[in-house]
């Protein structure tokens, strides 16, 4: 910390959550200067970003890889963050991106990432975005052999070859049920024509087990073993993204978490939650292994019928392709968000409002569940009057239930209007996945730190 620096106000949830911050987090928020800079020319809340972890994490996979003598490479999962800046990075790492959208794939190649090293796995594939794909040499994700059948009807048109990896949807005796792909069996069935190429077997699965993937990877064998039998080069299986990460510094902190909302939920235990919410629905903040370690022992690990997964790749000759978001972005954002009032409810429950609004800090689950920090932007310490408050973060939208944390939380040092509250590792997913403009509020600005200074980030510019 320099001599200039301001420590953040602790902030914690009355269920507390400390959160992991990475050096350059920190020493942000220790800049109560710094961060009223970017919140008074982009406004609040804006999103700080630092692509410098993206290269690191990415290595962590490339070297459990390496480590059983697979081929691997790592495709950053784009609808994780729509900032160039993170492409640019992965572009300059020699890794892939994995793109969902036409804006996405024609934003990338503008990046000049070369198509060999683009996957195109959107839902759904409008046929602008297969011409493009298929124009430019990308290979798509094939959902369908019905959406093979468009692939090759455009590929003949533009007197080219599609590349395509047939999404395998493992069979649901031994996975749970998926909408992505269709099954071995009917893979199976295709009857190739010349202007496809095969180029490697897709997989989407739910969740982060190592041993689900193992599971799925023996199907992915068999496929990759049925179409090079065919005479497809079929070099790859990508068994797209669910690779673990843990947003916090303390498991006993998240078990205690886990005990007390269980309590919540049976209404055994003290609600700690806007209206008692259960969060039924949350992703693991806490988790391990993680990357690396997660990866090695998914290599490490028996693939039924084939031994061990490592080396069934590798004496198979075939690459590992995996497709992170959140994990590749692990420290990678912060959310900067000014406190705009301080109120209570009409029952007399104490409200701390935020210039944000709920699709700014969500993902499709429940709630984040960590607790962000306070910056004094308000004034210095002891030069202006913070009153202790436990209570609730609510935000922009004029809407009854619009909580930006769900969880109480508690300010012991205090909070003053004019503040920043500061909400740690939020690039993954958080900042963009429901993102909304609603009531014609703007959407929030995009800044990333270029090794020298704050930069406002392109995509914003689109």
């Amino acid at each position: 910390m320099t001599a200039r620096s301001t420590p953040a106000l602790p902030v914690h949830g009355t269920v507390p959550l400390r959160a992991r911050w990475e050096a350059w987090m920190r020493e942000l928020i220790e800049s109560p200067h710094q961060v009223t800079a970017l919140t008074s020319r982009y406004g609040s809340p804006v999103n700080a970003l630092n692509p410098a972890p993206l290269r690191h994490n990415a290595q962590e996979l490339l070297d459990a890889g390496a480590s059983h003598g697979v081929k691997t490479q790592v495709f950053f999962a784009r609808k994780a963050n729509k900032a160039l800046c993170f492409v640019d990075a992965a572009r300059e790492a020699g890794l892939g991106v994995d793109v969902a959208s036409e804006n996405e794939l024609r934003q990338v190649l503008s990046r000049e990432v070369v198509p060999e090293r683009i996957i195109l796995s959107a839902a759904i594939k409008t046929e602008s975005l297969l011409r493009l794909a298929v124009s430019q040499g990308v290979t798509i994700s094939c959902d369908s052999r019905a959406e093979s059948a468009r692939i090759a009807a455009i590929a003949q048109d533009l007197g080219t070859t599609g590349r395509v990896a047939p999404r395998l949807a493992p069979d649901p005796a031994h996975l749970p049920p998926t909408r992505f792909g269709e099954k071995l069996s009917a893979w199976r069935q295709v009857e190739w024509p010349e202007c496809l190429l095969v180029t490697g077997v897709h997989v989407h699965l739910h969740g982060y087990s190592e041993a689900d993937r193992r599971t799925a990877l023996a199907e992915a064998i068999a496929l990759v073993e049925h179409l090079r039998a065919v005479g497809q080069p079929a070099g790859f299986i990508d068994i797209g993204g669910g690779v673990p990460m843990s947003y916090l510094e303390s498991r006993e902190q998240w078990e205690n978490y886990l005990e007390r909302i269980a309590s919540q939920r049976a209404g055994t235990g003290e609600p700690f939650t806007w209206k008692s919410d259960p969060l039924s629905n949350t992703y693991p903040f806490w988790q391990e292994p993680t990357r690396g370690k997660w990866l090695d022992l998914l290599l490490s690990g028996e693939v039924t019928g084939y031994g061990q997964a490592g080396h069934a790749l590798r004496e198979r000759d075939i690459a590992l392709h995996l497709e992170p978001g959140r994990s590749l972005l692990d420290g990678c954002g912060v959310i900067l968000s000014e406190v705009s009032f301080l109120k209570e409810r009409s029952d007399g429950l104490p409200l701390i409002g935020a210039a944000i609004n709920r699709t700014q800090c969500r993902t499709a689950a429940d709630d984040i569940l960590l607790d962000p920090l306070l910056v004094c932007t308000a004034g210095p310490e002891g030069e202006i009057e913070r009153v202790p408050r436990t209570g609730f973060v609510v935000g922009a939208y004029c809407i009854e239930d619009e909580v930006i944390l769900r969880r109480e939380l508690d300010f012991p040092a205090g909070i003053a209007v004019g503040d920043t509250l500061a909400i740690p590792n939020t690039a993954g997913y958080f900042m963009h996945i429901l993102e909304s403009a609603s009531h014609q509020i703007p959407l929030a600005r995009n800044v990333y730190f270029d090794g020298s200074k704050w930069v406002a980030d392109d995509i914003d510019a689109a």
